[in-house]
């Protein structure tokens, strides 16, 4: 474990304290709707487009910060499909190493953006535009992975 600089000490005993520097939890949303997927462009830095998501809030589950992060940001009600990967490149947000736990969900309705999000628009895979972060990473395993499922499922339907 990497250490953080500087030195706290214990506001009662003026015992120095130990301090870590860990990662912080984070989550982002494929929101699949009837016409593509739902994108947002940032408001902050690095802005640009990117999945929806954001930080998971202390004594938040993984799951309820995804439902919150979709809600604030898109202003759509999602149900989530699946945990689909976790994404751990220390420097794949410039602002800090996290890890991101990213989610397949579903949706109905317009997205509009919301909190953070100047705006929410529908995309498809031909269609996208340039993305902060590693979301075209993510966004290409996903396409992949739907790509494998695809035959899977229309097997099973016959």
């Amino acid at each position: 474990m990497a250490k953080a600089s500087g030195k706290q000490r214990c506001p009662h005993c003026g015992e120095e304290l130990d301090t870590y520097r860990n990662p912080v939890p984070t989550v982002d949303l494929v929101i699949e709707v009837k016409d593509g997927i739902v994108l947002v462009e940032r408001k902050n830095d690095p802005k640009g487009w990117a999945l929806p998501g954001g930080f998971v809030d202390y004594g938040e589950s993984l799951e309820a910060a995804a439902i919150r992060e979709a809600k604030e940001e898109t202003g759509l009600k999602v149900e989530l499909i699946r945990q689909f990967h976790t994404y751990s490149d220390p420097h794949r947000d410039p602002r800090q190493h996290n890890l991101s736990t990213v989610f397949i969900a579903r949706a109905r309705g317009k997205p509009k953006g919301g909190d953070d999000a100047k705006r929410a628009e529908v995309f498809t895979e031909g269609d996208l535009p340039t993305l902060v972060f590693d979301h075209r990473w993510i966004l290409e395993d996903y396409f992949a992975y739907m790509r494998r499922m695809r035959p899977l499922v229309e097997r099973r339907a016959k």
